[in-house]
């Protein structure tokens, strides 16, 4: 049971590469963006009915706000003005890099301390992004390397994120996080895609998209992710970065019929290995060996 949850949260995530890739196209990243949270925050208002959780939300409003920006607003637009220029299945891919920027975060903030392994698994997922960005912008339009670059600056927006949640939202309910999180984000973004609201019109398959991101991939997600941390730990459910981008290459090549190089292939395969290393999935033979002898 636990394992078609996991399976059904990156099928779900993945497939919120596709419909920003679509939604873009005609809304715009800001105004996509800010529907997306606005959806999400609404659909999550529940959340509140217990004067528990509404009492922690109260207590951490600025916490909350600095979430919701740097956990969803910022890198939610950043990753949808890539979708413009790159394919859903690149964008997935670069999205899976977020460990290595949470690694480097905690190291340089926090001071907290790095293994030889995981500075191989930075190194390797670093080479990964290369051969990947390298592919993309051979084949790419005008404006690929700013859109490799915006990917990756809202995965260390969301490295920043992770590391200051730990901090700073220790005790509050994952539920409150993510309605004050999307709350918040909805109110920075909301004016902004006033602003920058399209001036044609929409066809019906832009709606559809925004729907799908806030209502499935935000709020519904959200719902899983959190289930799944319940019932099967947070390191069980955190494993989805590995198959986010599986199921970005696919939807990208099976609805938009994106162009899946062995490159994109290889690139994927070095970043998740970087990314396997990096966060600790994978350990060098002396830990296991070390970890092993000390429980037998």
């Amino acid at each position: 049971m636990n394992a078609l949850e996991l399976g059904t949260l990156a099928a779900i995530w993945g497939a919120s590469f596709l419909l920003m890739r679509v939604g873009a196209q005609d809304f715009g990243p800001i105004p996509l963006m800010a529907l997306r949270v606005s959806i999400a925050a609404l659909l999550l208002i529940p959340v509140l009915r217990s004067l528990d959780a509404r009492k922690q939300f109260r207590d951490h409003l600025v916490p909350l706000f600095i979430v919701g920006v740097t956990n969803s607003a910022l890198p939610f637009c950043l990753l949808a003005y890539a979708a413009l220029y790159v394919t859903a299945g690149v964008d997935s891919i670069l999205n899976a890099t977020t460990p290595f920027w949470a690694a480097i975060v905690a190291f340089a903030w926090l001071r907290t301390p790095m293994t030889r392994i995981q500075i191989s698994g930075l190194v390797i997922g670093f080479l990964g992004v290369v051969a990947l960005g390298w592919d993309a912008i051979g084949h790419g339009q005008p404006g690929t390397i700013g859109a490799v670059c915006a990917a990756l600056l809202a995965t260390l927006s969301y490295g920043f994120a992770v590391n200051y949640s730990k901090r700073s939202l220790v005790g509050v309910k994952p539920f409150v996080s993510a309605f004050g999180s999307q709350l918040f984000a909805s109110l920075v973004l909301l004016p902004l895609a006033i602003h920058y609201w399209p001036t044609h019109s929409l066809p019906p398959i832009a709606w559809y998209s925004v729907v799908g991101l806030g209502a499935i991939c935000t709020a519904l997600a959200y719902v899983l992710f959190f289930r799944l941390v319940a019932h099967a730990g947070a390191a069980y459910a955190a494993s989805v970065t590995f198959l986010i981008p599986v199921f970005g290459v696919l939807w990208g090549a099976l609805f938009l019929k994106e162009r899946v190089s062995p490159f994109t292939f290889l690139g994927c395969a070095i970043v998740l290995l970087g990314v396997a290393l990096a966060s600790g999935k994978i350990k060098s033979i002396r830990t296991y060996r070390t970890e092993r002898a000390r429980h037998s």
